[in-house]
């Protein structure tokens, strides 16, 4: 795999969409692919934690924070109400080699897996989403007009994601030029 290439998991909450990361990331490293992850939340987190220096940092003003180790370091930028990180953007500031995974950002114009869970009682989202490549469910959709595989042939649902992740330059220019 030469270069950075896109694909997401989109779905409602609840849907499984963390669940098969845990289970689709190892799979694809095992056959040798370099794996970064870009999660979307929909809510305040943290990564630091009440009574370490990087949390101290943050509350006493800092709007940026590195915390960095021999082993990993990590970026934390405070950011206004209202001022959200634009996918593309994100996207920029991975490595790029390798195959970057998407979860969420289910309404932006990448290429998507859709994970779809009956049980949710939610519509699907792919009759609606021309972007959406492939569908991971426990419910067949017999018109889809897409790839459907089961949620638990993660093997196939890894061939999917490795044949339809898109090239990091074309998902920027679809993002920014829509």
């Amino acid at each position: 795999m030469s270069g950075l290439r896109v694909i997401g998991l989109a779905g409602w909450s609840g849907a499984g969409k963390t669940t098969l990361m845990a289970k689709l990331i190892p799979l694809l490293v095992g056959r040798g692919v370099r794996v970064a992850t870009l999660k979307h939340a929909h809510h305040a987190f943290d990564l630091d934690h009440p009574g370490k220096d990087s949390r101290v940092h943050r509350q006493a003003g800092a709007s940026e924070v590195i915390v960095s180790s021999a082993r990993r370091w990590a970026q934390i930028r405070e950011v206004a109400e209202g001022e959200e990180a634009r996918l593309a953007d994100l996207l920029r500031r991975l490595t790029p080699e390798g195959l970057a995974i998407v979860e969420g950002f289910k309404r932006e114009a990448h290429a998507k897996l859709e994970v779809f869970r009956a049980a949710n009682g939610r519509e699907p989202l792919h009759p609606q989403d021309s972007r959406i490549v492939g569908i991971a469910s426990d419910r067949p959709f017999p018109d889809a007009g897409r790839p459907v595989l089961h949620l638990d042939d993660v093997a196939g649902i890894a061939d999917l994601v490795l044949a339809r992740a898109e090239p990091l330059d074309a998902v920027l220019t679809r993002l920014e030029h829509p």
